[in-house]
């Protein structure tokens, strides 16, 4: 079982192998415990869509890291069931921030909100994500 309250070190090797978002997007894993996880992005060129703003795929890959960063502190494994993003605003900053919390984690089943900010200050978006825990520890 992965420990309820690793060091960024322990995090960061424990996600090594998540490279669509580390590699690929720029996710860093800021910090984790059960039940919380962080992560931000530098918004680049590749994160935009035609229209110059950040892309809804890039924002939901980023949420997802830190809900997977959340839910699988403390758990053998967590998998998503169902996802659900609100995008409220354009960002004009520079960097994302993804701050996942959960709302409440049963047995089988947790509920986990993320919400998505710029370095500015503006909420960017909202995620709610049900997940299923597939082992009882």
């Amino acid at each position: 079982m992965f420990p309820e309250h690793p060091t960024l070190d322990e995090l960061v090797d424990f996600f090594r192998n998540d490279r669509f978002a580390s590699e690929r997007c720029g996710c860093e894993i800021v910090e984790g415990w059960m039940g919380h996880g962080v992560c931000e992005m530098e918004i680049t060129p590749e994160h935009l869509n035609a229209g110059g703003s950040v892309m809804g795929g890039a924002i939901f890959t980023l949420a997802d890291y830190a809900f997977a960063v959340a839910s699988m502190c403390g758990r053998d494994a967590s998998v998503s069931l169902s996802s659900n993003i609100e995008f409220m605003k354009s960002s004009k900053g520079k960097r994302l921030i993804a701050a996942c919390d959960v709302d409440k984690s049963g047995r089988k089943v947790g509920f986990y909100t993320t919400d998505v900010k710029d370095d500015l200050g503006e909420k960017i978006a909202k995620i709610v994500t049900t997940c299923y825990y597939p082992s009882v520890s």
